[in-house]
């Protein structure tokens, strides 16, 4: 029955493991979106609602931030898009007379997943102090609490403003208006353990933290690499555009440590061919790579382009770009013992991915986390960038840079200046646009934050949406961090562990969703987002709230700058409620790009944000070039006996929201404490298929991290590395265990031992 929510967690027994699958999509794909969507809509809501998902009059999908075609599809989403649809405009609601039956102790037991398919939070709720059970508040009550806690505050970097990748431009503006005007940049964010190290590495090389690419350029390409990433479950409708490439020439380069049956072969359900056919194969060469092993591959194919005679785009080099000669010292260095042993690739690949490389007179390079979450993630992706400045791939059709977001508009956040280390121009335009003066002292990223609230040196969290303790590292840790803070706030639409680990006062405060109907004082407004290639269009719901009592983000922002700030403010705070136009025409004045927000954004399907490397061939950073770069080569070393492991996600997944407890295209069923291990190593380590087995990660502090009760499946990784879901593995990743610069967590090449010990359930 549509929006009955399960009463008790789901038992999961001993996990069924079949071979893994060698294509993605087609009919199974569409039947398992038809199928939840189902359960929790019902079939008339299900049409309605998914009919407008990534529509230019519909609503901007709540997953991920893969652009949208000008041309599109009735049916313009994916399964896991239709998953994270019908969790949102689920049935099912969580009430006060839900929590009077569960305590906290009670739903801490519970699993991530439980608690998600409980559905929507309807009312705000308060944990007091030494309370056990959150109790209903109204609004203003819960402002109230808020403003006496900050107020209370000696310094206000005491206090930390976490965002999620899910607000929408207008929310996100206004929140670091009002974090800014309070009097901190303490404004860390979803980012922090995803593309901060894209941001990073861009910035320095080419001027701007973003992608270079359009959608458009994929279809131009004559090469895609897709390096550490999965699109198959983590960004799905990308196989539509690999596949169109692939029709029209396309070749494409996969660099990963496990093969993914989205990369092998697409099976379009958009089309006969998918749905009935053989689909599309996609790859046309897979390096399985080691983790961490591909700078040195980069590093090596920029050595191989400059010993082949006319292969290096001289007039490129000359004209666009600095560094160069120190670079080019640096790579004919370049080792190929040490290159084969960091990369557990043969010389015969990489010299296949080379000639396919000269071929190519338009490269384009897409990569995920698994670049990203390394400690040499950065200069990793500058060694990409490397590859491409090399070809001239930056600047022209069908070339370029592809990081490729996760939420719908983390990159828009971002953009709207959610960030603790905001550009002194950021700040002198608010400034003189709102007549306040901004904090310039740098403020708190995510790990920055849970070692400020561990040593007491933050007191109030509050975040606007997400999952903070599940997304983030170390989780022993961040729990306890977490727990001395005097009071946590969560702006959210469903139920997640992150309510139940709180300060000594907790608030829950509901908020519209993307589906929903947004109606202010003026009218029916819409907000906006970025898309993952610097589109920005507008999202409007058209489902009635969930209840009564819920406020749209901007909204909330709105009504605790008031209560928080008074009548000194000079932010017309009422007004940006009332009217979130009026919110766009102070964006336009402050944030370049968006000159004439409210009436570029009202043609269908939005415009495009300037990007001065691809629209100009100008590189915006300190040398006024395109940056060249030449750090040492670094990969990751796994003792004898030990396996480096990377954190990745499950199909039923998305980041931290889990939708069930099969991952169909690795052949896993019913369960999510499995851990991936080559049969080769498994072999070498007495790890029969079908064992169980504690993973224990080493790291230079000694401390032990524990993650108990996996059971071993042997799957064909790279040899060397092992994997195992998040937010399970997340207590093995070290709180300082980050990456150089952007200070991201390593989740991805984690150094453990794994100990064989009886089946626990």
């Amino acid at each position: 029955m549509a929006g009955k929510p399960p009463t008790g967690d789901p038992v999961q027994d001993a996990p069924d493991v079949t071979a893994p699958q060698h294509a993605a999509a087609g009919l199974p794909a569409v039947a398992h979106s038809l199928r939840m969507a189902h359960q929790q809509m019902g079939a008339r809501r299900t049409a309605l609602t998914l009919l407008k998902v990534n529509q230019k009059d519909g609503f901007d999908c709540p997953g991920c931030a893969w652009p949208e075609p000008d041309k599109r599809h009735a049916a313009e989403f994916c399964e896991n898009g239709a998953k994270a649809v019908a969790e949102e405009a689920t049935l099912r609601r969580v009430t006060p007379d839900f929590f009077a039956r569960h305590t906290v102790t009670d739903l801490a037991g519970r699993s991530g997943y439980w608690l998600g398919q409980q559905g929507r939070l309807t009312q705000p709720m308060y944990l007091a102090e030494g309370s056990d059970t959150y109790e209903p508040v109204t609004w203003e009550r819960a402002f109230g609490i808020i403003a006496e806690d900050l107020a209370a505050l000696d310094s206000p970097d005491e206090a930390v403003f976490y965002t999620s990748g899910r607000t929408s431009n207008e929310a996100a503006f206004l929140y670091q208006l009002f974090a800014r005007e309070f009097g901190t940049n303490n404004l860390p964010d979803c980012s922090n353990m995803c593309h901060e190290s894209s941001g990073s590495a861009l910035s320095e090389t080419i001027g701007i933290g973003k992608g270079s690419v359009l959608l458009e350029d994929l279809y131009k390409a004559d090469l895609i690499i897709v390096a550490g990433q999965n699109p198959g479950t983590n960004h799905p409708r990308m196989l539509s555009a690999l596949e169109k490439a692939k029709r029209g020439g396309t070749k494409i380069i996969t660099v990963n440590p496990l093969p993914e049956a989205g990369l092998e072969r697409f099976k379009n359900p958009q089309n006969a061919r998918g749905l009935a056919g053989g689909g599309t194969a996609l790859t046309d060469l897979f390096l399985q790579i080691r983790l961490g092993g591909d700078q040195a591959l980069f590093r090596m194919l920029g050595r191989l382009v400059l010993e082949t005679e006319g292969a290096v785009d001289t007039t490129f080099v000359d004209e666009h770009t600095h560094g160069f000669e120190d670079f080019r010292r640096t790579a004919l260095t370049a080792d190929w013992d040490e290159t084969l042993k960091a990369t557990g690739l043969s010389r015969a690949e990489i010299e296949q991915a080379l000639a396919m490389i000269l071929a190519s007179k338009r490269t384009i390079a897409c990569w995920a986390m698994g670049l990203t979450q390394h400690k040499h993630a950065v200069p990793t992706i500058k060694e990409v960038v490397n590859l491409l400045l090399l070809r001239g791939d930056i600047g022209r059709p069908g070339a370029g840079v592809c990081p490729v977001r996760g939420h719908s508009n983390v990159q828009g956040d971002r953009t709207m200046g959610i960030f603790e280390r905001p550009a002194p121009a950021f700040l002198d335009a608010l400034e003189k646009e709102f007549g306040f003066t901004p904090p310039r002292e740098h403020g708190l990223d995510v790990v920055r934050a849970i070692r400020a609230l561990r040593d007491g040196q933050a007191k109030v969290f509050f975040a606007m949406g997400g999952n903070f303790v599940s997304a983030t590292p170390d989780t022993d840790v961040t729990e306890a961090a977490v727990r001395r803070a005097r009071l946590t706030v969560h702006v959210s639409t469903k139920l997640n562990r992150s309510h139940v680990v709180t300060g000594a006062r907790a608030l829950i405060l509901p908020t519209l969703g993307r589906t929903e109907r947004d109606r202010q004082a003026s009218g029916e407004q819409f907000v906006t987002v970025e898309d993952s290639m610097g589109m920005v269009h507008a999202s409007r719901g058209g489902l009635k709230p969930a209840s009564p009592h819920l406020l749209s983000e901007p909204a909330i922002v709105c009504r605790l700058a008031r209560r928080v700030l008074g009548d000194a403010s000079p932010t017309p705070w009422e007004t940006f409620e009332q009217d979130y136009g009026t919110i766009r025409d102070r964006i336009a004045r402050v944030i370049p790009g968006f000159e004439d927000f409210n009436a570029r954004v009202a043609r269908p399907g939005g415009f495009t944000l300037p990007h001065a490397p691809r629209d100009e061939r100008r590189f915006p950073t300190a040398t006024g070039k395109a940056n060249f770069t030449a750090a040492p080569v670094e990969y990751p070393h796994a003792p004898e006996g030990r396996l480096l492991l990377q954190t990745l996600r499950s199909h039923d997944q998305y980041n931290t929201t889990i939708y069930g407890l099969d991952d169909r295209y690795r052949g896993i069923k019913n369960g999510r404490r499995v851990v991936l291990v080559n049969p080769d190593d498994a072999r070498e380590l007495d790890l029969a298929d079908g064992s169980y087995a504690d993973l224990v990660s080493e790291w230079t502090d000694g401390t032990e991290r524990r993650a108990a009760g996996f059971r071993v499946v042997h799957y064909p990784t790279a040899r060397g590395c092992a994997a195992a879901y998040y937010p399970e593995t997340n207590v093995l990743v070290p709180l300082d265990h980050t990456a150089d610069t952007s200070n991201t967590p390593a989740s991805k090449s984690l150094v453990v031992r794994i100990e064989r010990t009886e089946r626990t359930d």
